[in-house]
């Protein structure tokens, strides 16, 4: 694998045949940090001369720049995230949209989606986005509890997201995705049991459920440093997703991917574009694409961003060039989280005796020529992975 840093001339980039190609925007924009947060997010403070409708306007230079290197492909999947997406409202989401189909050709039956905070959604904003085309929202609802809120300094109202996804469904939408995060200091089981049930009643058709990662930087690291608040402890973290797992499953709701669960037909395409194989651009500061054999980055910052295209210049900071081994421990590493499961054409004679062990300690199962993790081998899924590898 070869690699490049700083700002960086993007090589000549194709297209793999076959596999989906989506699109992915970035918005940096929040009101306030989350404490466990470290995304490419920016505050009002933060972004000097920064604006929404400045974004949108150097955005759609990028997504032109864009269309031109690649040929202007069929997009399949498009999905805007963050930072705060439903900041922007919905006529500025609508002009996010309205840029990649002046710029790429989208599928007929292409699938639209905005991550959105509830405390920044409102009934007509959802009609809005319905009427422009997206296909599907994601809301950032993390807890009913408002001890776990507070502590992840969520400012949204303990019933607000279920409020919001009742404005969601009203105005249309038939996917609906609520976020959790489990095992935040503090937390109980019946606090965790409440949120899952919230979700399960709000009639949404997707849960996803991820474990709270102290990430290095953020002010809920801090926090764990001073010994403020105890780190997540990983046995804990294990009770808890068994618990989400055993109440979404016994509602109807079945895995597709190790953190994801879904209704029939409820599935992200575009998530799954990244899991199994998938290509996309990712416009906006800090957002990162995968084109044939080459992922790249963009520069984080808003402003460093915009002077960038004002030049007519891809904002690439860096970028790295995947050989065959890399390829390969990639598509291991995700495809195994996948429900589908592993194809065992992937792997080689010595990464399949490893296979056969796994099996032998209940870890995997053969599901035709595919390799699925059982219910122990999701709670030790990076464990896998790395006897899979050797």
């Amino acid at each position: 694998m070869t690699a490049s840093s700083a700002r960086a001339d993007l090589p000549d980039v194709q297209l793999s045949p076959g596999g989906p190609f989506g699109v992915y925007i970035h918005v940096p924009f929040c009101v306030t940090r989350c404490g466990y947060c470290d995304f490419n997010t920016y505050t009002p403070a933060e972004l000097g001369g920064v604006n929404p409708d400045a974004w949108l306007r150097v955005l759609r230079s990028e997504l032109e720049l864009a269309a031109a290197r690649l040929s202007a492909p069929t997009v399949q999947t498009v999905f805007v995230g963050g930072g705060t997406p439903s900041l922007l409202g919905g006529e500025r989401l609508a002009t996010v949209l309205a840029a990649v189909r002046d710029n790429f050709v989208l599928a007929s039956d292409a699938e639209v989606t905005t991550e959105a905070n509830p405390e920044s959604t409102w009934p007509e904003m959802f009609a809005a986005l319905r009427s422009a085309g997206y296909t599907r929202i994601s809301l950032g609802m993390q807890s009913v509890a408002p001890g776990v809120l507070a502590t992840l300094d969520r400012v949204h109202s303990p019933g607000r997201a279920v409020a919001a996804a009742a404005e969601a469904l009203a105005a249309g939408f038939e996917h609906l995705n609520l976020d959790l995060i489990y095992g935040t200091p503090g937390e109980s089981d019946d606090d965790l049991a409440r949120s899952v049930d919230a979700a399960i009643e709000a009639a949404v058709d997707h849960v996803s459920a991820y474990a709270l990662i102290v990430e290095e930087g953020t002010a809920l690291a801090r926090r764990v440093r001073r010994g403020e608040i105890a780190a997540p402890d990983d046995d804990v973290l294990a009770h808890r997703y068994e618990l989400v797992d055993a109440r979404l499953r016994a509602a109807g709701f079945d895995w597709y991917e190790v953190s994801n669960w879904s209704r029939p037909g409820g599935q992200c395409r575009h998530n799954l574009g990244y899991w199994d194989g998938g290509q996309w651009w990712g416009a906006g500061p800090g957002a990162h694409s995968f084109i044939g054999t080459t992922r790249w980055w963009n520069v984080k910052h808003p402003n460093t961003y915009a002077q960038m295209l004002a030049e007519t210049t891809l904002p690439v900071a860096g970028f790295e060039q995947l050989n065959a081994k890399n390829r390969h421990t990639e598509d291991v590493l995700l495809r195994i989280r996948l429900r589908q499961g592993l194809p065992l054409t992937l792997l080689d004679a010595r990464e399949r005796e490893r296979a056969a062990v796994a099996v032998d300690d209940g870890l995997l199962i053969g599901d035709g020529d595919q390799l699925v993790l059982t219910d122990r081998g999701r709670l030790l899924a990076d464990g896998v992975v790395r006897m899979l590898l050797g």
